[in-house]
């Protein structure tokens, strides 16, 4: 009896569960909606003194215009007032330093005074934060091939290495780079087939939703070993 009655706790619990994710999906759709509405919506549905994205510079840039054009009578005066300074960006230490040395050529360390070759006193030094652009690059598995040479009966290859689709041109580093940029950047698989376009590679959309299809398939033991782990907790936030 006691069995019985936690069960129907427990289902309870889960519908609970289940109603509210319902509600929070059903909300997330409606955000969407809302939003897409107003990214998308013909321009007569739009609001005449909504500020579009991007235009904040321009329209600040506008006004600022509009002020220095005033004249001096109708100028008025602000109290002053601190403004914070703003944090200088530091570069952090793991990353990799690339040494640039500027000198003068030889010529140019002669005193214009008295012809003294110039002595090196110091060194000014500051750095730029950089960034090294996508390289693609093809990985070319070759597997050796042995034979007995006495018998010449027995013959072996080293095994090719389990890939995450198997006569793909994919690697476990191209995928999970596309993995990252369409659900961690939310960036979508056209543009990405564009970006590999520019960097020399022609990509099909389609081949990359089949990939995505495929590391799904891959993905789902974990996924369901996930929401069991979920289920099994007495709350979940």
């Amino acid at each position: 009896m006691n069995q019985t009655a936690e069960l129907i706790k427990e289902n309870q619990q889960l519908r609970d569960q289940l109603d509210q994710q319902s509600q929070e999906i059903h909300q997330l759709k409606e955000m969407v909606h809302s939003l897409t509405h107003r990214q998308f919506g013909t321009s007569s549905e739009k609001n005449p003194d909504q500020r579009q994205l991007f235009d904040e510079a321009e329209n600040d840039a506008a006004t600022d215009n509009e002020e220095s054009a005033l004249d001096d009578s109708e100028a008025i005066s602000v109290p002053a007032h601190q403004r914070k300074k703003q944090k200088r960006v530091s570069i952090p230490d793991w990353i990799e330093r690339e040494e640039i040395i500027h000198d003068l050529p030889e010529s140019e360390k002669v005193c214009p005074h008295d012809g003294s070759t110039l002595k090196c006193i110091g060194e000014e030094t500051h750095e730029q934060l950089d960034i090294i652009p996508a390289q693609i690059k093809a990985l070319r598995h070759i597997r050796k091939k042995y034979a007995c040479p006495c018998c010449e009966g027995y013959l072996v290859t080293a095994p090719k290495p389990k890939q995450p689709i198997e006569k793909s041109i994919a690697s476990p580093g191209l995928l999970t780079h596309i993995i990252l940029g369409k659900y961690a950047d939310a960036l979508p698989l056209y543009r990405q087939t564009a970006i590999y376009k520019r960097l020399g590679i022609e990509l099909d959309r389609s081949s990359l939703a089949n990939w995505m299809i495929r590391c799904g398939d891959l993905l789902q033991p974990l996924i369901n070993l996930l929401q069991d782990r979920i289920l099994e907790q007495d709350v979940v936030h």
